[in-house]
């Protein structure tokens, strides 16, 4: 008993068998080409031995592809097609191969099409001279010159690919993109003919009227025109050029943001301006730029650097206004300061320190409630300061421990070479200074009130100072001065607040946040990504059914 059922599970098992493997062979094995018309057929051994030769109207069925020709050899046992004249090849009801000469692989589903070879899908139309196609992974291929149109693009390359699940070109020689606003240039593109989607994976330009671009990483939409740049990428105006790790652009407005490494440069003034976000509005003749924003312009050979929470730029060439925010801080090699913002007009050159505005002149605290200094715009050099309301000049004694200090209500000065020269401070002014021979010995504490007072300075110290109208006051020997009568109410010395170099008007906490940047930068560019601080929601979820795309760009957005 048990030897006859293990005789019937040993039978079982060897049918199961049979019919897999039955079932496996049946499936590897390749569909016959069928003939399903000719107006004509016969065969020719001497010239076209084993094959079949059709004429008229020939038209063919394989595997769901339909083929029609006026002529064709039909070579049965390698199940191989050679088809001639007005070829068409018809894959469903979406793709269509067309050409004068064509060979079809019934065993390979392999297809070769020559002479004015046109692949025509919904979304666009391949002319070249040769293609190649594979059934099996739904590919053509070529490699000679090749046009594409698709509505208002059209692309040449010189060889690619075109995926027909995801309708999706690949170019990885030259290849250019013609719109009629722009023209794409590039080695390795990847275009997706239903989205206009336009992938950019190597060294590219977008030039336009408006603007010329490069990227070495670059997403486009060439329908919606919106753009978003990685790597090495900036965008270049008649008058600006913007750059950063990561860039988003709408042609439709002529806006572009920029994250992580922003700088904008002013190609006509010679002017910079830096941070880590930046928005240009090009319509608008405006842009900001936030998170350790600089901006850097030369003035008399020397560069002026501006440091605010927010910097903004507004007006055309030769109006331009820039306005800095929050904790404002500047350095110029003689000149330094803080206040809550600033107000620069280039038209008037006019620049105004608002807010609790100090101003370090060489070894010189100068204080006041609103500070002016005013350029030349001729020369590009600064002419003059006004100080109103409040006026406070501070300096420490060369030698001793106490300080020289000038009081009144406005201030007047004019600069020579860069430096403040001839200073004039008016109404009720007050001094304190220490008066020293040419021995810098101590000749006494000069302390007077009077209507005005002229300050000559050389090198940034005083040299003279003379007093004008209802002087009042005296030289006290240093002993007979007593220390609470040597400071003028209101004296507050600031000295280390003072910026000493461009690196200082930055916080520690910013120094600190921009190393942290500057590295993360650096470490996702190490991994081959490049994920931007902020990723505007115009450029979110572009291809996200698609994981082609995703794969080819390696750029998240979350």
């Amino acid at each position: 008993m048990k030897k006859s059922l293990f005789f019937i599970f040993y039978c079982l098992f060897l049918s199961v068998q049979f019919i897999s493997a039955q079932a496996k062979k049946t499936a590897q094995t390749p569909k016959t080409i069928v003939i399903e018309n000719a107006d004509f057929s016969d065969v020719d051994q001497v010239n076209v031995p084993d094959a079949l030769l059709l004429t008229g109207n020939v038209k063919v069925n394989h595997d769901g592809v339909v083929l029609t020709c006026n002529k064709a050899y039909f070579f049965q046992k390698e199940n191989y097609l050679k088809a001639f004249g007005n070829v068409q090849l018809v894959q469903g009801d979406t793709l269509f191969l067309n050409s004068k000469y064509a060979e079809y692989s019934g065993n390979a589903k392999k297809a070769f099409a020559t002479g004015n070879a046109v692949l025509t899908s919904p979304d666009a139309t391949l002319q070249t001279d040769t293609i190649n196609f594979d059934r099996n992974v739904q590919e053509a291929f070529y490699n000679t010159k090749g046009t594409i149109v698709n509505k208002d693009n059209t692309l040449v390359s010189k060889s690619g690919k075109y995926f027909v699940k995801e309708k999706k070109f690949q170019f990885l020689t030259e290849v250019t993109i013609t719109n009629p606003k722009y023209v794409i240039k590039s080695n390795h593109l990847d275009y997706y003919s239903n989205s206009g989607h336009t992938y950019l994976l190597g060294p590219s330009t977008i030039t336009s009227k408006a603007n010329y671009i490069y990227t070495e990483k670059g997403f486009y939409d060439t329908k919606k025109n919106l753009a978003h740049f990685l790597r090495k990428s900036y965008i270049k105006y008649d008058d600006r050029r913007i750059e950063g790790d990561s860039l988003f652009y709408n042609r439709n407005t002529e806006f572009a943001s920029a994250t992580r490494n922003v700088k904008i440069t002013d190609s006509i003034n010679k002017g910079i301006v830096k941070g880590h976000y930046a928005e240009l509005y090009k319509l608008k003749d405006s842009m900001f730029v936030t998170k350790r924003a600089v901006a850097i312009n030369l003035v008399e050979n020397d560069s002026v650097y501006i440091h605010g929470q927010k910097l903004m730029v507004t007006g055309k060439e030769g109006e331009r206004i820039l306005r800095a925010y929050k904790n404002v801080r500047f350095y110029k090699t003689d000149m330094s300061g803080k206040c809550d913002s600033i107000h620069s007009d280039s038209k008037i050159a006019l620049t105004k320190l608002i807010g609790n505005p100090i101003l370090w002149n060489g070894e010189n605290q100068i204080t006041g409630d609103v500070m002016h200094l005013i350029g030349d715009n001729k020369t590009r050099k600064i002419d003059s300061l006004k100080v109103l309301n409040n006026t406070f000049v501070l300096s420490k004694d060369t030698l001793g421990t106490g300080f020289n200090q000038v009081k009144g209500l406005n201030l007047f000065g004019k600069f020579r070479d860069g430096k403040l020269h001839d200073v004039d401070v008016i109404k009720n002014t007050e001094v304190i200074y220490y008066m020293r021979n040419d021995t810098n010995e101590l000749i006494g504490i000069n302390k007077n009130v009077s209507s005005k007072i002229n300050m000559i300075l050389e090198n940034n110290a005083i040299e003279t100072i003379t007093f004008f109208n209802k002087v009042d006051g005296d030289i006290f020997p240093e002993d007979e001065l007593p220390e609470n009568a040597r400071k003028l109410r209101g004296m507050k010395w600031r000295g280390d607040e003072r910026i000493k170099s461009k690196d200082d008007i930055f916080t520690a906490e910013e120094n600190e946040e921009n190393d942290k940047l500057i590295k993360q930068g650096k470490d996702e560019e190490e991994k081959g990504k490049n994920i931007p601080l902020k990723v505007r929601k115009e450029t979110l979820n572009y291809d996200k059914k698609n994981p082609a795309a995703k794969t080819d760009t390696k750029a998240k957005s979350k």
